[in-house]
This record gives structure tokens, C-alpha cells and sequence, in this order.
């Protein structure tokens, strides 16, 4: 079968005989892995970029019986720059891989594949505090993949919100109310209720210093442009990646992203 589709480069891997399997997000067909006789020796041609990570293009492929083979390519945009800066480098990694590992094979995404474009066209652009891009990166991301955080009640009782909720509560999926909040305090150590955030048996609960339900909700509704000359404070940006890196953990099997160990 052949096909083409536009596609995301997520990572690449040489293989013996000069071979090199590319894995992407493609618009068509979701996550797939594509084999290759292209190499990357010389690292601006046309040819070498529609193999290497962070780039954006068209992809003529042939369907074998296990993986797609690499007819032709034509490189709509290629990230490459954001080698020259490492904490750019870094906010796009870590989008590509969690991206990665949140994205089914052959299952197609086509808004995430939208979402994750627009971020990367931003982040060319943004100059400093890639973090907050790479928050509403994250925030955006659960949305689309139908597990946003409960923010207008509370997910242990139901009861609406009347005021700024204190507490939000990974294992229960949002905020928590200051009573539920209490019945879960009677359950726990004395040791645990000492901490900001704490490991109970109802999973980890958070008292964020920052109004995490106004913070979430912008970054949610808001597009990507909107944060052109938005920066996070540092205690926030990292009490906040904190939370969402436990949330992607605990309700979708995302473990540790081997692209931040470099930050």
C-alpha cells in the first residue's frame, strides 16, 4: 500500500546495514515507525532533516507487512534550531516524549497532532520561560485526551464549589473540598499531615500555593499566543509541573521522561 501523510519526527534509531528506523506522529495514522535508507551525516540537507527529530513534513510511504518504508519526504519545517538553546531543547523533548507515550500505535490523533505543531511553532518564536509553554503544553494535552481535571466541584462528594478550593488530589482527579479534605486527614499518618503534600491511602494531595483553578482554566481555554508575554514565578512553574507530571502519571501510566533528567 502506498500512502502519504504529514508527519512529526519523534525520535530516530540507526539499525544495521545503514538503516534507520524513524518513529512519528503522523497526522493520517498516528503513531507509527517508519524504516529508511536515509542517513543524517550531513545535518542540513534537505534529506538528513526529514529524519531527525522536531520536524515537520511530508511523507510518501510504502505499507510492508510489519512497518512503513520511506519513499520521499519534503520537509515543511524543521525545528533544528532549538539545539542552539538548551532550555528550548529541552521543552520541545519533553513535549515529543511524553507526546510519545501518552499516543497509541496506528491510533490517528489528529487534534493532538494539531496541538502538538502549534506548540512547536511557538516555541520557535518564545524566547525565555519555555516552561509556561510547556505547561499549557501538558494542560491542553489532558484535555484532549479526555482526562482534564475536575476544577467546579468536588470529586469526592460532588458538592459545587463555593469558594477557591485549598486542595487538589491526584488519585481523585481535581480539587477536593476543605470537609472531604479533613475526612481524609482522620486516615493518615501524623506524619504525612504534617507535609504540603502528602501520600495517603487516597493517593497524593496537594495545597498549592498559587489559585491552581484560574491557572489551569487559562491555560486550558486560552490558545498558545496568549502566553507570548505570560511567564510562571519559578516556585509556581515548579509546584505546578510537579502536579501535572504526578497527574500523567497515576492516570496515564506515564513514568519518568528521560528528557528531563537533562534540566
Amino acid at each position: 500500500m502506498q500512502t502519504e501523510t504529514e508527519c512529526i519526527v519523534l525520535r530516530h534509531v540507526k539499525t544495521a546495514a545503514g538503516r534507520t528506523m524513524l518513529l512519528v506522529f503522523s497526522q493520517k495514522y498516528g503513531k507509527i515507525s517508519i524504516g529508511t535508507s536515509l542517513t543524517d551525516k550531513n545535518s542540513k540537507s534537505k534529506s538528513s532533516l526529514a529524519i531527525r527529530p522536531f520536524t515537520y513534513g511530508r511523507y510518501e510511504l510504502y505499507k510492508g507487512r510489519e512497518i512503513y518504508n520511506l519513499n520521499g519526504a519534503e520537509t515543511k519545517k524543521s525545528f533544528y534550531s532549538f539545539g542552539e538553546d538548551i532550555d528550548k531543547y529541552i521543552a520541545a523533548s519533553v513535549a515529543l516524549e511524553l507526546t510519545e507515550k501518552v499516543i497509541g500505535e496506528e491510533v490517528p490523533e489528529p487534534r493532538i497532532f494539531s496541538l502538538l505543531l502549534d506548540y512547536l511553532n511557538n516555541l520557535e518564536k518564545r524566547t525565555k520561560a519555555f516552561d509556561t509553554l510547556l505547561i499549557a503544553y501538558e494542560v491542553k494535552l489532558l484535555g484532549l485526551l479526555g482526562q482534564a481535571p475536575v476544577l467546579d466541584r468536588c470529586t469526592v462528594c460532588g458538592k459545587a464549589m463555593e469558594e477557591k478550593p485549598k486542595y487538589f488530589s491526584i488519585k481523585e482527579g481535581g480539587v477536593i473540598c476543605e470537609n472531604c479534605h479533613t475526612d481524609f486527614e482522620r486516615n493518615i499518618s501524623e506524619k504525612f499531615t504534617e507535609n504540603i503534600h502528602s501520600q495517603s491511602p487516597f493517593g497524593l494531595i496537594y495545597a498549592p500555593k498559587f489559585d491552581i483553578v484560574d491557572t489551569l482554566r487559562y491555560f486550558a481555554e486560552k490558545p498558545f499566543s496568549a502566553f507570548e508575554k505570560i511567564a510562571l514565578n519559578t516556585p509556581t512553574s515548579m509546584e505546578l509541573k510537579e502536579i501535572l507530571r504526578e497527574y500523567f502519571s497515576y492516570h496515564l501510566d506515564v513514568g519518568p521522561l528521560k528528557s528531563e533528567s537533562m534540566m
